[in-house]
Formats: C-alpha cells, structure tokens, sequence
C-alpha cells in the first residue's frame, strides 16, 4: 500500500515537472524569437539608413587619375561604406533608360556630369553627420554639388527612430509578461511540494538547507528549458536559412550565437529568481496558510 502511494507521488511529481519543463520550453522559445527579432531590427535599421545616399557632382574639366584619387580618398574614409563612379556617357544612358526616350538626341549633347555615388554607413546617415559631410565634400576642389534627399533621409531617420522606440517598448511588456508566465509555473510545481517545505521546517532544518535541492532543480530545470528551446530556434533558423539563403549575411550568422546565449541565461536567472521569490513566500507561511 505504501509502495503505491509513493510510486502515485512520485509520478504526480514527474508530470508537474514534465509540464513546468514543456511550459518553461514554450516561453523560452519565445523569448529567443524576440530576441532573435530585436536584434535583426537593428541591423533592419542599419540598412535602411545605409540605403541614404549622396551624390558628389564632379566639375566638367577633371582628368581621369583626378578621379581616382578623389574615388579613393573617399574610399578610404571611416564614415563611407562604399562608392561608385558614373561617367557622363554610363549617367545619359541610365536616364535615357528611365525616361523611356533618347534626350541627348533631342537636346543635341549630354548635359550631365560625371559623378561619384556614396553610400554612408549608418551612424553617419543622421542629419546632423550628413550637413557636416555634406560641407566636406564640397570642400574637395573637385566637387562642383552635393545632392541627396534631405527630406527623405530626415524622414528615414525619424521613422527608424519611432519604430526602434515601439519595438522597445513592446518587447520589455513581452519580456515582463514572459517572466510572470514562468513565475507563474514554478509556483504551481512549488506549491504542490508546500507540505514537504512545511514539515522540513517543522523537524528543524533551515531556510537554506531548504532552499538547495529546489534551487538545483530549478537550475535543472532552466537549463534543460533553455537547451530544448535552442534546439527548436536553431532548427527553424536552419530552415528559414536553407529556404532564404540569400537573405543571411555574415552578421546574421553572428547573432544566432547570441540568441543561444541569451535564452540560457534568460533560462537560468528566471528559473532561479522565481524559484527564490517563490520559495521565501511559502517559508513565511504556517501550517493553517498551506490549504488556502
């Protein structure tokens, strides 16, 4: 009789760990997507502010090796990403393919300058960086204009902005949300456990002697929730890989270890602190307080 109520224990006991550990996983899981997806967001940004470019009109009489070192001047400058030279005849024939029509036919010559496309990277893409490059690269006696949008770059930036300050905000509402979930569940697997607490205290033993096995198994528990949930976020990132492959860079790659890690110790530190909130609460409580 014994030995079936203890076998009926010890199997309630697995399914409540078996259901926090499922729980835990699902949350986790989710907490690396966001993480995944908030990491993303800032090279998002990133890009959109690097698509922002300036166009440097050069004067009509330059000679060819005057422009290379102008190309590569600015190559070799920390606030340019990348550059492109577009000679007269290569800037006619790409209007000529957006108007649809020959205009140098009509007007009798080519009216355009040669120029030099730059692409900025992203921290000097704000409207303060671009009016003070802006005057430095007019300060190139070859430069004869600068021109670039300045009411969509400024537009750029503002919505970059706001949408990084939404996305902030929604994902530290979802981080609380996430953490009061897990909490949630390690409360349920300690509160089924409250007599156990209850008659350690009873026969003597401390507070922290009966904290030990809980917080191990909460470690346990964190650790094996974060390690299932890994390995799902790694086969869907492997998947949404093999099918967009050309949508990953090298920096994505870089952030999925950083995922990984973040989920462990998401796992770990949520684990242990709700299980420490949780087991202080039911410590306090008396014999009379356990059945309520």
């Amino acid at each position: 009789m014994k030995q079936k109520k203890a076998k009926k224990i010890k199997k309630r006991f697995w399914n409540s760990w078996i259901t926090s550990l499922v729980n835990i996983t699902l949350i986790l899981i989710l907490l690396g997507l966001l993480s995944f997806v908030v990491l993303n967001a800032h090279q998002l940004s990133n890009y959109v502010r690097e698509q922002i470019g300036l166009t440097l009109v050069l004067n009509d009489d330059l000679k060819e090796v005057e422009i290379i070192r102008l190309e590569k001047t600015l190559s070799l400058s920390e606030y340019v990403k990348l550059t492109r030279y577009i000679d007269k005849e290569t800037a006619a024939k790409e209007l000529t393919e957006e108007l649809g029509e020959d205009f140098t036919g009509f007007l009798g010559q080519n009216p355009l300058f040669s120029s030099i496309e730059i692409k900025l990277y992203a921290s000097y893409t704000n409207s303060d960086s671009l009016k003070i490059l802006e005057q430095r690269f007019l300060n190139y006696p070859e430069v004869k204009e600068v021109y670039f949008e300045k009411n969509i770059a400024t537009l750029i930036n503002d919505n970059v902005k706001r949408i990084s300050l939404l996305l902030l905000i929604v994902s530290g509402l979802l981080t609380f949300i996430f953490f009061g979930l897990i909490n949630n569940t390690i409360r349920l697997l300690i509160y089924s456990q409250r007599f156990i607490i209850n008659t350690m205290q009873m026969v003597g033993a401390s507070k922290n002697y009966i904290r030990q096995p809980f917080l191990k198994r909460s470690l346990l528990l964190g650790g094996t929730g974060a390690l299932l949930a890994n390995l799902v976020l790694l086969a869907g990132i492997y998947t949404y890989k093999t099918e967009l492959f050309d949508q990953f860079g090298i920096n994505d790659m870089q952030i999925i270890p950083i995922v990984v890690l973040s989920v462990f110790v998401l796992g770990f530190v949520i684990s242990l602190l709700s299980t420490w909130l949780v087991l202080n609460k039911f410590l306090r409580l008396k014999f009379d307080e356990l059945f309520y």
